[in-house]
């Protein structure tokens, strides 16, 4: 019996203190859809990506950068949770893709222009315009499982590529990267 009592008082001392941790530092969950593909859920993996997201420098800071993969609720049903890239910042220019009404969108402050990875997968801000930074949650930090994806997501550069049959894959994501660059105009001062 007192095995016992000890059990339920160290899950009673140490449960607040993880959900705390999971609240308002680092997250751990589990990626479902396919939005994000080939970065996130490949159709080559057989289980879908569990991966780290950092709250902490989100709510402390709200740094974001241009190409960092963030969670926040849905601007059209605040029940379902996104996860995208960042592509532009506020004050610059999106060449946009349908179904948004105008070619190109300047980002007001205070939001970002938050895309897919698979744009035909995707309900982003193509759908629902710019995206204020108060609803973003977390960003992507890495991948923990499956194992064989552990890491970081960097983009490699050109010059950088591996040989073997891993290259058309990261060429493929380095042309993806600049097509994404293409697609906007930075504001002066806003590298």
């Amino acid at each position: 019996m007192s095995s016992l009592w000890l059990r339920c008082r160290s899950v009673l001392i140490w449960s607040p203190m993880a959900i705390m941790f999971n609240n308002h530092f680092y997250t751990l969950k589990t990626v479902s859809g396919r939005s994000m593909q080939p970065t996130l859920n490949p159709d080559s993996s057989t289980s879908r990506d569990t991966v780290v997201f950092d709250r902490f420098s989100i709510r402390l800071s709200g740094q974001l950068a241009r190409g960092d993969i963030v969670v926040f609720p849905s601007p059209l049903d605040p029940s379902r949770m996104l996860i995208k890239r960042v592509l532009a910042q506020e004050g610059d220019t999106v060449s946009t893709l349908p179904p948004y009404p105008a070619a190109e969108v300047q980002i007001p402050f205070g939001h970002v222009w938050v895309e897919g990875d698979e744009p035909f997968r995707s309900s982003d801000s193509n759908s629902f315009g710019p995206l204020p930074l108060a609803l973003i949650d977390s960003k992507l930090l890495f991948i923990v499982f499956p194992f064989s994806r552990w890491g970081s997501l960097a983009v490699s550069s050109p010059d950088r590529l591996p040989h073997g049959p891993i290259k058309r894959l990261q060429e493929a994501a380095v042309e993806r990267e600049r097509w994404r660059r293409s697609r906007v105009r930075l504001a002066p001062g806003n590298n």
